[in-house]
């Protein structure tokens, strides 16, 4: 067997405590042998994010089948399910479905301008932006001098009836060029980051939770959260915070009895922390934008405290979770055509970013599957 080279991803110096992802440069995913994957798969798990350089014509089929061969448990459903574009969900127009592979999702920016595996010529692509989902959004001035923000930092889950997916895969098949923006925080800290056109932007749930205090740390390791019943319908009203971290009180969620029909057995009710498979660490795993609800001790002694006043659920939220995205924890990708990035869904957060002129075209694939169980 020869061994694939893995080379630790080159990271700015801002960027002084990220210590995952990699690169490889000699596999081919259309004749990737059983050994080859073996050592991919591994390298995910390890390392969180595994950057597989020079890839041509994948077929959205291959990384279906590629994607789904890390997760034993694996099903057959995207991991939003069918329904994610309906009933006004925040994920209405986050990509499209590939009718031949509905696994895979089409992302990008402005219109196609052929026929793409079964999509017509001139369908839209619909890069999320800031200024359709935060409660404040920067200047038209800002914009054009190059300021952005982060979108929603979020895990790929529909967290509601289906199970977390382990990882997902993203197909960079044209990237645009264009000038360095500058992501502010706006929320008083000061703190910014150059970044490339479109990268995408990585935290590891590990460092995160090492980022806290012990008090909270302990209190991360021993609760859970609920998410809300069809979240993205849910906070379908509400407006994020200027990191893209959590949701603004402003009392826009929707009542769940305006929600589509749910079922209590289907809501999710998860750790915060969740278990490498592989190397035992634990991260700090929430979607902060959909919690409904907070099941807080601090040792497995304790009785939990219930904690359902949005307003005390998210602030505790900001407490565990901002300082996993300060500028030194964060990984932004340069991305390049030709990039197959497959990362660690119950590992990492991640998040969109910036904005493409009306001219700018983008298009990547996407894929993550709906697991079989739950993380732990």
């Amino acid at each position: 067997m020869t061994a694939l080279e893995f080379v630790p991803l080159k990271h700015p110096r801002r960027a002084a405590k990220v210590n995952f992802g990699v690169e490889v440069h000699t596999a081919d995913l259309a004749c990737l042998s059983e050994e080859d994957f073996e050592q991919i798969k591994d390298a995910v798990f390890r390392h969180q994010v595994v950057v597989i350089k020079g890839q041509r014509d994948v077929h959205p089929s291959v990384q279906a089948k590629l994607t789904a061969k890390f997760d034993d448990t694996v099903r057959s459903d995207y991991g939003h399910g069918a329904n994610m574009r309906k009933n006004n969900s925040v994920l209405a127009k986050d990509g499209v479905t590939i009718p031949e592979v509905p696994q895979v999702q089409v992302l990008g920016s402005n219109y196609l301008e052929h026929e793409h595996f079964g999509i017509p010529a001139g369908t839209p692509l619909h890069h999320p932006s800031h200024e359709t989902f935060h409660a404040t959004t920067l200047s038209r001035m800002d914009l054009i001098e190059g300021f952005t923000r982060f979108y929603r930092w979020h895990i790929d889950s529909a967290l509601y009836d289906l199970c977390t997916p382990v990882v997902t895969s993203l197909y960079a098949i044209q990237v645009p060029k264009g000038a360095r923006q500058a992501v502010r925080y706006d929320d008083g800290s000061d703190s910014m980051i150059s970044v490339s056109l479109g990268t995408t932007a990585f935290v590891s749930g590990a460092l995160a939770l090492e980022a806290i205090p012990e008090d909270l740390r302990q209190l991360a390791l021993h609760s859970k959260v609920r998410y809300a019943p069809h979240p993205y319908v849910w906070i379908s009203k509400a407006r994020a915070n200027t990191t893209g971290l959590g949701m603004v009180c402003e009392g826009k969620e929707l009542p769940l009895d305006q929600l589509p029909e749910w079922s209590e057995d289907k809501i999710k009710t998860l750790p915060m922390c969740w278990t490498n498979p592989v190397t035992g660490e634990k991260a700090l795993m929430i979607h902060a934008s959909c919690v409904e609800k907070l099941y807080l001790r601090s040792s497995d002694a304790e009785e939990y405290r219930v904690v359902d006043d949005l307003v005390e659920v998210r602030g505790i939220l900001q407490q565990l979770m901002r300082p996993g995205i300060d500028p030194d924890r964060v990984l932004c990708h340069d991305w390049e055509e030709g990039d197959f990035v497959i990362f660690h869904n119950r590992g990492l957060w991640h998040t969109v970013v910036g904005q493409f002129e009306k001219d700018q075209f983008r298009l990547f694939h996407q894929c993550n599957l709906a697991s079989g169980s739950d993380p732990q």
